[in-house]
């Protein structure tokens, strides 16, 4: 018994560490054109990224609604709204959460920006930000600033919710140079 527990254990572990190289070999590089994208939103209207063609966008996936550090990180985007509008940039959360479950996070919690569902994965997968745990997949906490002409300008794949939207604000400040 205790030999297939160990087993298991290393099997387990043997997935993680492979999916992880999959998704960082995925994640689109700096300088190449963002991948295009049409989601629903909370509000159950279609939002497209070429919609944003001529702002500066910054897409945040997250793994989960109602979970403390997805709560964290949108509480600090939302409270920081204004300055993304100063800077000309919107913000999109994205999830692989339904459009309902974004519409009641947003309720819940006073969000007023945009959280895009991806329920059928193909959008966290294009962005090397779909983490595959067997039957639970979910997106990896990835942020991705695009730039108006559609172009990544600076990837984060390893985010602290608590300062992560201060550290995008920076960003932006230092790219629109």
């Amino acid at each position: 018994m205790k030999y297939r527990v160990w087993i298991l254990a290393l099997l387990v572990v043997a997935l993680l560490s492979t999916s992880a190289v999959v998704l960082a070999d995925s994640v689109p590089a700096v300088g190449s054109v963002a991948p295009e994208f049409t989601l629903p939103s909370q509000e159950g209207t279609p939002v497209s990224l070429k919609d944003y063609r001529g702002k500066w966008v910054v897409l945040y996936f997250y793994p989960k609604d109602f979970t403390s550090g997805c709560t964290i990180e949108a509480h600090n985007f939302q409270r920081d709204q204004p300055q993304y509008q100063q800077k000309g940039a919107v913000v999109l959360g994205v999830s692989v959460d339904s459009a309902d479950s974004h519409k009641k996070f947003c309720t819940k919690e006073g969000l007023n920006f945009r959280l895009l569902a991806d329920s059928d994965h193909k959008v966290s997968s294009a962005y090397g930000s779909l983490t595959n745990l067997g039957l639970v997949k979910f997106a990896s906490r990835h942020t991705f600033i695009i730039n108006p002409e559609g172009k990544i300008a600076k990837s984060y794949t390893d985010v602290n919710p608590n300062q992560h939207s201060a550290e995008v604000l920076a960003a932006l400040t230092e790219l629109q140079k």
